[in-house]
């Protein structure tokens, strides 16, 4: 019983990290090895708690009028390829430097989400029409869906830059866009990980209360105050993730 209430409280931290910013999975896999499940089943079980987490945040954003689903839908399609090999290889394949690689990226997503945007509100309304952006996003896509597909922790910290930087969305578009893109390819990821593997579904069900309820308040928080806690969460916890996989 004491476990499934420390992954129903762990879940509700996962889900607010993983909609406001990303990281919430380097909470949920650990706490779930350190109950004595083997990395690559926690791996897998974590796909079930992801999926309850992003219907709330699409929902909660849906709701409030933030969302546009033709293009969600169209940036998760280009991530199903890499998912379907992504979550394939993450059943066959140690992760020994998994730690050291996901730093340096995290790094690098630091910097870039650390430089000013000079473009104002009506720059970003004509980059809108821009077709090299939308297809430099949509491409970006497929490395990103393999990357959910295979390990998911540190997806959100690629998904953002991509659409905030890359296709120029505000951070609350770019976490509507996300959170719709991850719940799809969560799905296809949870079929390859449960067809491979035994997954601990009471555990990954006891997450998924919890980030239900994390990503709810999550995104009715940016929806109600705008950019400033996401880049505020986002900054912060980006920091910790990297002196976490370098030094612990």
């Amino acid at each position: 019983m004491l476990e499934i209430l420390l992954l129903v409280v762990t879940g509700v931290a996962t889900g607010f990290l993983n909609t406001m910013a990303g990281g919430g999975s380097m909470l949920s896999v650990p706490i779930m090895i350190f109950l004595g499940v083997p990395g690559t089943i926690a791996n897998g079980t974590n796909r079930i708690a992801i999926l309850p987490q992003n219907i709330a945040a699409v929902w909660a954003f849906y709701r409030k009028g933030v969302a546009n689903f033709s293009l969600s839908l169209s940036l998760a399609a280009c991530t199903i390829p890499g998912t379907l090999i992504g979550a394939w290889l993450a059943t066959r394949i140690p992760n020994d430097n998994f730690n050291v690689v996901l730093a340096v990226i995290m790094v690098v997503v630091l910097i870039v989400m650390a430089l000013p945007d000079t473009k104002s509100v009506q720059d970003r309304a004509d980059a809108s029409l821009s077709r090299q952006r939308m297809v430099a996003g949509h491409v970006c896509m497929l490395a990103i869906g393999f990357w959910g597909g295979f390990i998911h922790i540190g997806v959100g910290f690629l998904l953002m830059p991509v659409l905030n930087r890359v296709m120029q969305l505000d951070l609350v578009t770019t976490n509507a866009h996300k959170v719709f893109i991850v719940l799809c390819y969560t799905v296809v990821a949870l079929i390859v990980f449960s067809s491979q593997l035994e997954l601990i579904w009471a555990y990954g069900i006891a997450l998924g209360v919890g980030t239900w309820t994390g990503a709810w308040l999550a995104a009715n928080m940016q929806i109600k105050h705008g950019i400033g806690p996401i880049k505020v969460t986002l900054n912060v916890v980006i920091v910790a993730f990297i002196i976490k996989l370098l030094f612990f």
